[in-house]
């Protein structure tokens, strides 16, 4: 019996014993914890939601006669794809991508001729489409070469290969309906005008038929665009032909379009590259290139037939709903002509990429012969548009 008794009153020192070093435990714990920061955590704040998009946008494509007879096919119709297949992948990667083309397509019946009164055939339309173009921008100055019905037919034949168009109208109706596109929750709006249908009138009964270069329509149109989206294009066909650089009145008209809303500037016409800036307004960067040159044609000279793809990125923070432009870069390029089984084709291709590709053998239409060249018109490209942006 003793020796039960020494057996429990063992035990019951060891319980109490255990009991004194847990209490001690969770008092150091109590202790110790709110200096840590454990005890009270504070909620974590939720992160801003941001988007990116890439919009891509190049100059004039123009179709003179020996482009048109490149795409001409042994069983009949035409074909295109090649002009653009080697920068295809530089296009189509963009979230949108614009092109200006300065040709009507009339139809086979008007006859299919380059300048000065031009009329593509209608296959240019999936080679825009093919090479991955959204937009193609039909404000221009020969849009109507073919008249009224030529215009009208080229909307048409845009619209049926999946293309969007800017700056030409059906009705009246259409023409108050603005251009704007939701890119992953982004909203880009795009206006577009010429300086000029080669003097050729717009009837009477269709005031609607094109976008002309008035500042107080463009104003005014920036106005009405600007609260329904997140960016504003401002594509303008404009100044003066084969010029190195804009006029005065179209920088002071650039200013006056970056304040009233609009985000970018993309000029053509001219067919040769033009100089590239920012403007600050009102803690934006708006950004102007006067001249993209011409993406493709057969004019005479490398300044005729240099051009540039270029890439403007915008991010999205929809937390704050703010878009901001992010950086500004592009790609020289040349369009050029060479001969294929003794037919003469055209191509667009990316400068330094071509260079690198003949250096390495890769190449099957130019040599090193022809690094010289090329080299030239990246040159030049670089001295008129010197370095891209990139902005915080």
């Amino acid at each position: 019996m003793k020796k039960s008794v020494v057996i429990v009153l063992f035990l019951i020192c060891l319980g109490l014993a255990s009991s004194y070093w847990i209490n001690l435990s969770l008092t150091q714990q109590a202790v110790v914890t709110p200096v840590s920061g454990e005890a009270n955590p504070q909620p974590q704040a939720e992160p801003d939601i941001i988007e990116n998009i890439t919009l891509a946008a190049a100059g004039d494509c123009l179709m003179h006669n020996t482009q048109i007879w490149s795409g001409q096919q042994p069983g009949g119709g035409y074909n295109f794809d090649a002009f653009f297949k080697q920068v295809q992948p530089i296009i189509a990667s963009a979230d949108y991508s614009s092109t200006n083309f300065e040709a009507p397509m009339a139809g086979a019946a008007s006859g299919y001729t380059g300048y000065p009164l031009f009329n593509s055939p209608d296959e240019m339309a999936s080679a825009f489409k093919q090479a991955g173009f959204d937009l193609v921008v039909t404000a221009n100055n020969h849009i109507l070469d073919r008249g009224v019905q030529g215009a009208l037919r080229t909307l048409q034949v845009l619209e049926q290969a999946g293309l969007d168009t800017v700056g030409v109208y059906s009705s009246q109706e259409a023409s108050e309906q603005f251009l704007i596109k939701d890119l992953k929750g982004i909203r880009v709006g795009y206006l577009a005008y010429t300086y000029s249908t080669n003097g050729i009138p717009v009837p009477d009964d269709k005031p609607y038929l094109v976008n002309f270069l008035e500042r107080e329509k463009i104003l005014k149109d920036i106005s009405i665009l600007r609260p329904q989206v997140d960016i504003v294009i401002l594509v303008l066909h404009w100044g003066q032909e084969y010029s190195p650089k804009p006029s005065e009145e179209q920088k002071a008209l650039a200013r006056e379009f970056c304040a009233a809303g609009a985000d970018v500037i993309l000029g053509s016409h001219p067919h040769v590259i033009q100089t590239m800036e920012v403007i600050p307004v009102e803690g934006r960067n708006c950004f102007v290139i006067y001249s993209m040159g011409n993406f493709i044609s057969h004019q005479i000279g490398l300044e005729r037939n240099s051009g540039v793809i270029l890439l403007m990125e915008f991010r999205k923070n929809f937390t704050l709903n703010e878009t901001k432009l992010t950086r500004v870069d592009y790609i020289p390029t040349y369009s050029h002509p060479y001969y294929d089984n003794g037919r003469q084709q055209f191509r667009v291709v990316p400068i330094e990429d071509t260079i690198r590709r003949i250096e390495q053998g890769e190449e099957p239409y130019l040599g090193r012969g022809d690094i010289p060249t090329l080299q030239a018109v990246l040159n030049h490209t670089r001295s008129q548009l010197g370095e891209g942006y990139s902005f915080n």
